[in-house]
């Protein structure tokens, strides 16, 4: 952890030593999300922070990053609202959900919004429809290597289609870009030379076909601090940086970057208490260890094990013992890790409090609303 991410510790271990707040909660430090936030300008100073607010909404860490003057990422008309709420201008605010509704993009539009990503060219022919004289973001699909997170299945579009949306675009009378993303907790700092190899090109082929394509939105996929190692935002900067340099050597007029999970998992702490401490046999090794969070109370990206949490515990440095780990609910993959080689303290009993770091993004957002009668994640700020 860097010091500041240290220091973020110190102060919600404060509020955890003082709080009887009942467990489940993540507490988060706006102030550590407010240095992130300039570490990732001073990385990629090119770039226009766009928080991806799907990562948490929180309206403390929306209303610091708005007097920060950052802008902002939404994907439907309640996370728009809740930026507007904060103090966001319109001009500000990209749409960069790829499947909207025509009423939503129209709401959108009624309050100002007038950047959208489209994937597809019936999207594309509802935001020229219901928002004319908007700009969109053409998103390329990325296959997302080096991710621990992909979002490769689901959005964007291959090269020749992202050509094809640009040349459409600039017939409708509408500005336009490219966006893509190299995947969610990406450790690869290359990732993004790939993509905007492909981006650059598609580009120029859609300018010698009358479009005018003028921005580049690289997406998010900046890490938090899991179990894994994963470089420093500087080396991330460095690499982004020259790879803006090696395509587009003449630059661009605007760049974007949709930060949302290295903005705020660091700054939030998950505490849970542990429910049950069992063994399926007596001659088992492995110990099952139950607490009142799980997949469905904020901890859904552990589905697949895809990410690995670090965790604290009252007795961390005695002995300890491998363990899956699940959470309250009565549904069979409400199992968090089974596959990823647990270990924690022999002395953990009923009780105690299991402290999940870098919790802050993609928790209280996941959590259900009442899963079998299970109240929502709670949030708490520092």
């Amino acid at each position: 952890m860097t010091n500041h991410s240290s220091n973020a510790l110190s102060k919600i271990d404060a509020f955890l030593r003082g709080t009887n707040a009942p467990t489940p909660f993540v507490v988060v430090d706006v102030d550590l999300v407010e240095q992130r936030y300039h570490e990732l300008v001073k990385a990629i100073p090119a770039a226009d922070v766009y928080y991806a607010v799907k990562a948490n909404p929180a309206l403390p860490i929306i209303e610091r990053l708005v007097r920060l003057g950052s802008a902002f990422d939404v994907a439907s008309p309640a996370e728009i609202d809740r930026c507007l709420e904060a103090g966001a201008v319109p001009a500000k605010i990209s749409y960069g959900n790829t499947i909207k509704k025509r009423r939503d993009i129209a709401y959108a539009a009624s309050c100002g919004v007038t950047r959208y990503t489209v994937d597809s060219e019936p999207e594309l022919a509802k935001v020229a429809d219901v928002a004319p004289g908007a700009s969109v973001c053409v998103r390329l699909r990325h296959e997302c290597g080096g991710a621990d997170w992909p979002l490769s299945r689901k959005f964007g579009c291959d090269a020749s289609e992202v050509e094809n949306l640009l040349v459409l675009a600039t017939q409708a009378g509408m500005g336009s870009g490219v966006s893509f993303h190299v995947g969610s907790q990406q450790r690869d700092v290359d990732a993004w030379d790939d993509s905007l190899q492909v981006v650059a090109h598609s580009m120029e082929r859609a300018r010698n076909r009358g479009a005018t394509p003028t921005f580049v939105n690289l997406g998010g996929g900046f890490p938090g601090t899991y179990r894994e190692h994963t470089p420093p935002i500087d080396s991330y900067g460095r690499a982004v940086r020259d790879a803006l340099a090696k395509w587009f050597p003449s630059g661009l007029a605007e760049v974007m970057v949709e930060p949302g999970r290295y903005m705020v998992a660091d700054a939030g702490v998950l505490r849970s208490e542990v429910v049950l401490v069992s063994r399926r046999s007596p001659l088992d090794s492995e110990r099952w260890v139950y607490l009142d969070c799980g997949k469905f109370h904020g901890l859904a990206e552990t589905m697949d094990e895809a990410i690995r949490y670090r965790l604290r515990t009252p007795h961390d440095g005695g002995l300890t013992g491998p363990v899956a780990i699940a959470g309250p609910t009565c549904d069979s993959a409400d199992v968090m890790y089974e596959k990823s080689a647990y270990e924690l303290p022999l002395a953990l009993v009923e009780g105690d409090m299991v402290d999940i770091l870098s919790a802050g993004a993609y928790t209280t957002t996941y959590s259900s609303v009442g899963f079998n009668g299970f109240a929502p994640l709670q949030e708490h700020f520092v």
